[in-house]
C-alpha cells in the first residue's frame, strides 16, 4: 500500500475511530458487532484505498463500509434463524439507515458518542463496568491501561467489560439519551465517566508519555455536549470548568521529555484563554448552586489558575475547599490532597502527621510521593529517598519514574 494511503488509514484510525465505533454500535445494537464491522472496513481500506485513491470523506467511507458489513451479518443471521431479527431490540435508532450523497449517517441526536454514554451508565449495568466500558469503547484505553486505572487486576476489568456488553444486550436498554426523569439516576456516572477519561489522559496511567492530549481534549468535548444538553445543572459547568483550568497547563507540565511540578512550571506557557474561560465557567456554576464536588474542585483549579507565582498560591483556602469536599467524598485521596494543601498552609510536620494516618493508601503511589516530597522539604532525606522508591516501584509511567528518580538525586545532595 502506497504511504498516503497507511496514514490515511492511521488517521481515520486514531482521530476518527470512537465516534465511528459509537455510530456502529446505535445501528448494529451490539458492541461485538460494530467493533468487529469497523476493523473489517478499516482492513478493507488498506486495500481499497491505494487501487483507488483516498475518498473525500474517509471517516464517512468506513462507516458506510461498516454499515454494509453489519447489514450483511444480519441477513445471514436471519437466513440462519428464521424468526430471529438479529439487529437490536428497538426499531427507529437501531434499523439500518440510508446515506445522504456526502456518505454521512443520519445523525437522531449531535453526538451519538453522548448517546453511548447514557448507555454504558443505564443504572442496570453495575457502577464498576458502566466506567470500564465507556473508558473501553468511548476512551479508546486498552484493558490494561483502564486495570491501571481501576488499581484491579487484568482479568476483573476484561470479566466487567463481558459482563457490561452481555447486560445491555440481553436486557434490550435502549441506545438513547433518557428522558428528564431518568437524569439523577445516570447523570453522576456519566460525569464520573468523563473525568476518568480525562484524568487517563492528563496523567497517563503507563506509557512513555505522561500526557494524552487525545483523551483530555475528548473528555472536554463531551463535557461541552453534556453541558449543552443540560444547561441547568451546575456541576456540568462545573467539570467542564474542572477540566479546562487542568488542561491549559499541559504546554508546562512536561520540558524536554520531563515532569515539571507545579510549583517550578513556566506560567507564562499555560493557556491563558482557556483559563479565563474556566474561571467564567467557575463563575457560573457557583452562582446556579447548590454546591456539589466538581464545583469545589473547580474551585480549587481556579485558585492555582489564577495564582502569579507558585508562593502567592491561597494554600488556606485551598485546604478548606478539600475539607469541604471530604463531606461529598471522604476518600483517603482526597484527604491526601488536603494533608498536601495543609502541609503548604500550616505546616511541613501536620500535613506529614495527616498523610502518615492515611496508611490505606499503600499501594498508591502518589501517596508515597506526596509523603517524600514533604520528608524532602523538612530534611529527611533518608526517609525521602525511601518514599520516593516506593512511589518508583508503584507507578509504570516512564516520565514519572524519572521524575522520581531526580528527586532522588535532588534529595542525595541535600
Amino acid at each position: 500500500m502506497n504511504n498516503d494511503g497507511n496514514a490515511a488509514v492511521e488517521r481515520v484510525h486514531r482521530d476518527e475511530s470512537r465516534r465511528i465505533l459509537a455510530t456502529l454500535i446505535r445501528i448494529a445494537g451490539s458492541f461485538d458487532l460494530a467493533e468487529e464491522a469497523m476493523q473489517e472496513a478499516f482492513t478493507s481500506a488498506l486495500s481499497s484505498w491505494s487501487a483507488n485513491g483516498i475518498p473525500h470523506n474517509p471517516g464517512a467511507w468506513i462507516t458506510a463500509t461498516a454499515h454494509r458489513k453489519i447489514i450483511d451479518h444480519s441477513r445471514r443471521r436471519r437466513t440462519q434463524l428464521e424468526k430471529q431479527v438479529f439487529l437490536l431490540h428497538e426499531a427507529a435508532p437501531s434499523q439500518p439507515q440510508e446515506m445522504d450523497a456526502a456518505g454521512e449517517m443520519e445523525m437522531h441526536y449531535p453526538d451519538d458518542r453522548l448517546r453511548l454514554i447514557f448507555t454504558c451508565c443505564h443504572p442496570a449495568v453495575n457502577p464498576e463496568s458502566q466506567i470500564a466500558l465507556t473508558l473501553r469503547v468511548l476512551g479508546g484505553l486498552t484493558t490494561a491501561e483502564i486495570a491501571k486505572a481501576f488499581l484491579v487486576p487484568e482479568s476483573t476489568v476484561a470479566q466487567r467489560l463481558v459482563r457490561a456488553k452481555r447486560k445491555i444486550q440481553e436486557a434490550g436498554i435502549p441506545y438513547e439519551v433518557p428522558q428528564p426523569r431518568e437524569f439523577p439516576d445516570r447523570l453522576g456516572s456519566v460525569q464520573a465517566v468523563l473525568y476518568l477519561i480525562f484524568n487517563e489522559g492528563y496523567a497517563a496511567a503507563s506509557g512513555e508519555s505522561l500526557l494524552r492530549a487525545d483523551l483530555c481534549q475528548e473528555a472536554i468535548r463531551l463535557s461541552r455536549l453534556l453541558r449543552e444538553l443540560l444547561p441547568a445543572e451546575s456541576e456540568n459547568i462545573a467539570l467542564l470548568a474542572l477540566m479546562t483550568l487542568h488542561h491549559s497547563r499541559r504546554d508546562a507540565r512536561v520540558r524536554d521529555g520531563e515532569l515539571v511540578r507545579l510549583e517550578e512550571q513556566d506560567r507564562s506557557l499555560w493557556h491563558r484563554p482557556e483559563i479565563a474561560e474556566g474561571l467564567l465557567l467557575v463563575e457560573q456554576a457557583l452562582k446556579k448552586g447548590p454546591v456539589g464536588p466538581y464545583q469545589l474542585q473547580a474551585a480549587i483549579a481556579a485558585l492555582h489558575a489564577e495564582a502569579a507565582t507558585a508562593n502567592a498560591t491561597d494554600w488556606t483556602q485551598i485546604a478548606a475547599l478539600y475539607e469541604r469536599l471530604r463531606e461529598f467524598n471522604a476518600s483517603p485521596v482526597v484527604a491526601l490532597n488536603q494533608a498536601v494543601a495543609v502541609a503548604m498552609s500550616v505546616s511541613f510536620e501536620e500535613g506529614l502527621r495527616r498523610i502518615d494516618a492515611l496508611s490505606e493508601l499503600d499501594q498508591y503511589y502518589l501517596f508515597h510521593a506526596a509523603r517524600a516530597d514533604v520528608l524532602r522539604r523538612i530534611g529527611r532525606g533518608l526517609e525521602a529517598e525511601s518514599a520516593y522508591r516506593r512511589a518508583i516501584a508503584l507507578t509504570d509511567n516512564r516520565v514519572e519514574q524519572a521524575f522520581l528518580r531526580r528527586q532522588i538525586q535532588a534529595v542525595r545532595q541535600i
